[in-house]
């Protein structure tokens, strides 16, 4: 509570959060974020290694390239903005980035893009019917593609644990959020209004 700019996480929440009001539409993207991220390190497991490292790991796919960067980026922006929560994102990076190294190995390159691209496209297609469809009103990324991509798998998390066990980052967290929410949407409203007006 009380964090600024980019470790507030009311503001990033209320922000994605009026993107995906519709239940129909959450639902769609709880589905289909976190595999966008996952086939995204697929790819990013053939980028050079950062440094050099011992052999071990290397049979089972785990080198530290981009891949790793990234989700360990991912993984300590998550618990920066809330340790309990974030600590299972960041879990779930850390796993993603194993898991998807350990694939992409197998799979090697010439096989890797192919299923990566089928993945990505069918999991977009999904969420651009979502907010077409049932949201009625264009994804945050059109908006503000860092906060999006950076936000879009934490929040989907957040929005699991506050459906299954009532999660809050702090007490009185969801009432606020809300309140903020409904009032971007309102303003949003207003905005598209005047234009049709």
């Amino acid at each position: 509570m009380g964090r600024v700019g980019l470790f507030d996480l009311e503001k990033h929440f209320a922000f994605y959060g009026a993107y995906h009001s519709n239940p129909i539409n959450i639902a769609i993207h709880i589905l289909f974020v976190w595999p966008i991220f996952f086939t995204s390190l697929i790819l990013l497991y053939f980028t050079p290694p950062l440094f050099k490292t011992p052999e071990l790991g290397l049979d089972y796919g785990l080198v530290f390239n981009y891949g790793f960067l990234f989700a360990a980026i991912y993984a300590l922006f998550y618990v920066s903005l809330d340790y309990k929560a974030g600590f299972f994102a960041a879990l779930l990076c850390l796993f993603c980035w194993a898991g998807s190294s350990i694939l992409a190995q197998r799979l090697g390159f010439s096989l890797a893009w192919k299923v990566v691209l089928a993945a990505q496209l069918f999991c977009w297609t999904g969420q651009f019917i979502g907010h077409g469809v049932f949201e009625k009103r264009a994804p945050a990324l059109l908006d503000n593609l860092t906060q999006a991509f950076l936000m879009a798998p934490f929040f989907v998390l957040l929005e699991l644990f506050q459906s299954l066990f009532g999660y809050e980052p702090y007490p009185g967290f969801h009432t606020r959020v809300k309140a903020k929410i409904r009032a971007e949407i309102k303003e949003w409203q207003d905005k598209k209004g005047k234009k049709l007006s």
